[in-house]
C-alpha cells in the first residue's frame, strides 16, 4: 500500500498472510467439500469404517461422525468451523452428526456457481435464510406425525432406526430396552415440562470381559471401587450414607510450613495432635451412626482403624460427578466438613450396598428402586468394542431423550429431505428475480441424503434418485417414500417402520444451513505466523 508521497505504508506486520474477495470463498468451499467427502461413506445402514489412529498409537474404529472428526487435525479454518459443527449437532441431539456435515457441504458446494456468475454472497445468504425459515415451517407442520410417549412401541421404532446404521444393530432389541429403561429412570417431571439430564445422571461403565448381552441398567451407581480396608463390610442392605467432601486425614497447611522441635516430647505432643484431630472427625462421624461413608478426597490408615472399630464401611476418591449422582440415589447431603454433619445429612433411600468383584476389579453398587440416577453396565469381549458400543449407545439414549422432550416424528431414509426439496422447488418456481436460483438451489443440496444413501448400498444412483424425485412430484401424499439404504430401493417408511425425531432434522438443517451463511459471509482471511510448537504432534492431517 503506498501514501500520498508513495511511500510504502506498511499494515500487517511481516509475515502475515492475507487472501481476501473471490479466492477466500472458493478456498472455505472446497475445504467443507473435503470435510464432507471424507465421511460421506459413513451415512446410512451400509456405512463403512473409519480407521483411526491417535498420537498415542491407539486405534478408534467407528462410522460415528464425530467420532471421527474429532481425531482428524485439519488447518484450514473453514474446515476447522465444520469439524465444530459436528460436536455442536452431538452435544444437542446425540444423532445426525454425519447427516449435519455432508448437507452442509453440499449447500456449501451449490453456492460455488452463483459466485462464478458474480452474484452477490450477500443475495445468496437470504435466500439460503428464507429457504430455511419454509423449510423448518414445512417439517414441523407438514412432514412430521405426533407420537405416544406412553406407547413403548412407538418409541421403539425411532431407536430402532437410530441403531440401524451402527455397530449395535445386531444386539438392537438389547440396546432399544436398555435406552428406554435408562431414560425412564433418570427422567424427572417439572410441572408441565420434563427434565432429563443424561450427562449428569446416566453413567456408562465399561467393564471388559464377558459378552455384549450382558449388558445392563442398574439403578444406582456402579463405581470402579473396593473398600479401604480389607475387613470392611462388602455388602450391607438399606444402608446408613453419608457422603464428604473433606480429608479423613490429619489437616496441612495451605502453604509449606516447618516445625522446630526444640525437645523430644514435641514429637510425642504433634503425634498426639494428628491422632487427636483424627479421633475427632471419625468421632463426629460415627456420632450420626452411618453403615457408610463415602468421601472424595483421602482416608488415613488411623481414620480406618477408627471406622473399622465402629462398623463402618469406608471408600475414598471419588470422582465429583459419582458422588453427585450417590447423593440422587441414596437422598444424602453431600458435606465438606464432618462438624457440619446432621442427622438430615444422611442418606437412607438406598436398598443394597454391595462390593462384586468382576475379572480382577472390584465394583461398588449402590441401588434403589426408587432412584432418579442409573449405570449402565457395559460388557464385550475388547476395548475396541465396548468404546464404540458406548458410542452408539449414547445416540439411542440422545434419541429417546429427544422424543420425550419433543414428541413429533419425522420419516427417514431420505424421505423429509426429499419431500422439502419437492415442496422448495414448486415454491421457487413462484419467486422472481436472482434470489430464486440460490433458492433452488437449496432444494438440490436437500437431494445429497438420498443420493448418498444409494450411493452407499451400491444402488444406481440416477435412475433410483429419478424415480424417487418422480414419485414425490406425482403425489403430495407420497411425502413418506424414501431410500431404503440396506438394498437401495424405493420403499414407504410407513411400511418399513423408519422414523427420526422432528427435533434431530429441524437441528440438522439449521445447523447446515446457518454455517454455509456464517461460511459465505467471509471475504478476508488474515494468518499470522504460528511458532510452531514442540509436543503437539499431529493426529490425522487432511487436506488443507
Amino acid at each position: 500500500m503506498r501514501g500520498a508521497g508513495q511511500q510504502p505504508i506498511i499494515v500487517l506486520s511481516q509475515g502475515t498472510k492475507r487472501e481476501s474477495g473471490h479466492q477466500v470463498q472458493i478456498g472455505n468451499i472446497t475445504a467443507c467439500k473435503t470435510i464432507a467427502d471424507v465421511i460421506r461413506t459413513s451415512l446410512g445402514p451400509r456405512a463403512m469404517l473409519k480407521m483411526l489412529m491417535d498420537p498415542m498409537g491407539g486405534i478408534v474404529m467407528t462410522n460415528d461422525g464425530n467420532a471421527i472428526l474429532r481425531e482428524i487435525t485439519v488447518k484450514h479454518p473453514a474446515a476447522k468451523s465444520m469439524i465444530e459443527i459436528a460436536r455442536t449437532q452431538d452435544e444437542e441431539t446425540g444423532d445426525g452428526t454425519t447427516s449435519v456435515i455432508v448437507l452442509a457441504g453440499e449447500v456449501m458446494a451449490q453456492a460455488e456457481q452463483f459466485l462464478e456468475q458474480n452474484i452477490h454472497p450477500t443475495i445468496i445468504i437470504q435466500a439460503y435464510r428464507a429457504a430455511l425459515e419454509d423449510m423448518i415451517k414445512l417439517a414441523e407442520e407438514k412432514f412430521s406425525k405426533p407420537i405416544d410417549i406412553n406407547n413403548d412401541k412407538e418409541i421403539v421404532s425411532v431407536v430402532k432406526s437410530c441403531l440401524g446404521t451402527k455397530m449395535l444393530s445386531k444386539w438392537m432389541d438389547l440396546a432399544v430396552q436398555i435406552s428406554l429403561d435408562a431414560v425412564k429412570t433418570i427422567r424427572v417431571d417439572k410441572g408441565n415440562a420434563s427434565e432429563i439430564d443424561i450427562k449428569r445422571y446416566c453413567r456408562i461403565e465399561k467393564i471388559p470381559g464377558g459378552t455384549i448381552e450382558d449388558s445392563r441398567v442398574i439403578k444406582g451407581v456402579v463405581l470402579n471401587k473396593d473398600v479401604t480396608h480389607a475387613k470392611m463390610r462388602r455388602r450391607i442392605e438399606h444402608p446408613r450414607i453419608v457422603l464428604l467432601d473433606c480429608n479423613l486425614e490429619y489437616k496441612k497447611g495451605e502453604s509449606q510450613t516447618s516445625l522446630e522441635i526444640m525437645k523430644e516430647e514435641d514429637i510425642s505432643r504433634i503425634l498426639e495432635q494428628e491422632e487427636e484431630s483424627i479421633r475427632k472427625q471419625c468421632d463426629e462421624i460415627i456420632s450420626v451412626k452411618p453403615d457408610l461413608v463415602f468421601t472424595e478426597k483421602g482416608v488415613s490408615d488411623l481414620a480406618q482403624h477408627f471406622l473399622l472399630k465402629a462398623g463402618i464401611t469406608a471408600i475414598r476418591r471419588l470422582k465429583k460427578t459419582d458422588n453427585n449422582r450417590l447423593a440422587r440415589v441414596c437422598g444424602a447431603r453431600i458435606v465438606n466438613d464432618t462438624t457440619d454433619l446432621r442427622e438430615s445429612d444422611v442418606g437412607t433411600q438406598a436398598d443394597l450396598f454391595e462390593v462384586a468383584k468382576i475379572g480382577d476389579e472390584y465394583y461398588t453398587y449402590v441401588t434403589s428402586e426408587k432412584t432418579t440416577a442409573c449405570t449402565i453396565c457395559l460388557r464385550g469381549p475388547s476395548k475396541d468394542v465396548i468404546n464404540e458400543v458406548e458410542r452408539n449407545l449414547q445416540d439411542s439414549l440422545h434419541v429417546v431423550r429427544n422424543v420425550m422432550l419433543n414428541p413429533r416424528l419425522v420419516p427417514g431414509g431420505g424421505a423429509l429431505e426429499m419431500a422439502l426439496a419437492q415442496a422448495i422447488t414448486e415454491k421457487g418456481k413462484t419467486m422472481e428475480g436472482v434470489r430464486q436460483w440460490p433458492y433452488k438451489a437449496v432444494a438440490r443440496a436437500l437431494e445429497v441424503i438420498p443420493r448418498t444413501l444409494i450411493q452407499n448400498c451400491a444402488g444406481n444412483t440416477i435412475r433410483q434418485l429419478t424415480a424417487l424425485r418422480a414419485k414425490h412430484a406425482q403425489n403430495a401424499e407420497n411425502w413418506t417414500w424414501g431410500i431404503n439404504g440396506t438394498t437401495g430401493e424405493l420403499v414407504d417408511m410407513c411400511k418399513l417402520d423408519i422414523w427420526d425425531p422432528l427435533s434431530v432434522r429441524v437441528q440438522v438443517l439449521k445447523t447446515a444451513v446457518e454455517t454455509s451463511v456464517m461460511l459465505l459471509r467471509i471475504d478476508d482471511i488474515v494468518s499470522g505466523t504460528k511458532k510452531a510448537q514442540q509436543g503437539d504432534g499431529p493426529q490425522q492431517e487432511m487436506p488443507q
